[in-house]
């Protein structure tokens, strides 16, 4: 069996890495770095370019590894940092933007072009509580067979609901027929 060399800027401390195959490639480290010259940045380390010998010597020295950050600049940008610490930091910070985003949801009421008094006060009472929430409504009458010629119909009730509902949400889309459905869409005004 043949002997080989260890490589100067490889960290031997680093354990192998399971599953998770996006993020082990996302970065190059240490010798994975192809580039010759990389710009350095970090907290224990001279900002500046330096030739890839020499910024691999700096990491191994320190006891670190070398991670390419910004592959597409010129000349590459490199951090010097343990690996495992900066996977964690980058799963860190995703989670937090993942909590930051908000999801939108969608509730839909549906209405018949002939919908009763008492039905249409029902599903107004739910499209309230839906835009106190902070859900957006999307309301639309459906129409079944020969029920396509109140149309004109079908939209004075879906005005008359956005028109109901003006104090608690606003009008994103104004009625629209698509196919046999006239579609409304209501979004919950910012407090």
């Amino acid at each position: 069996m043949e002997n080989k060399p260890q490589n100067p800027g490889q960290n031997k401390n680093v354990p192998p890495r399971k599953g998770d195959k996006n993020a082990k490639d996302a970065y190059a480290i240490n010798e994975r770095i192809r580039a010759r010259e990389v710009r350095l940045v970090g907290d224990n380390v001279n900002t500046g370019v330096y030739p890839i010998q020499e910024a691999l010597k700096i990491a191994d020295e320190l006891g670190l590894d070398l991670i390419e950050i910004s592959p597409n600049a010129e000349p590459p940008v490199c951090k010097i940092l343990d690996y495992q610490k900066f996977l964690y930091q980058q799963k860190k910070r995703q989670k937090e933007q993942k909590a930051k985003s908000t999801k939108v949801v969608v509730k839909e009421i549906r209405f018949g072009p002939q919908t009763d008094e008492h039905d249409y006060n029902f599903k107004l009472k739910h499209a309230q509580g839906f835009l106190k929430e902070g859900a957006k409504v999307k309301a639309y009458v459906f129409f079944k067979g020969r029920s396509i010629l109140f149309k004109e119909q079908g939209e004075v009730l879906l005005l008359r609901f956005a028109n109901d509902l003006e104090e608690l949400g606003k009008v994103e889309q104004m009625p629209v027929l698509e196919g046999k459905r006239m579609i409304i869409m209501l979004s919950p005004k910012k407090k």
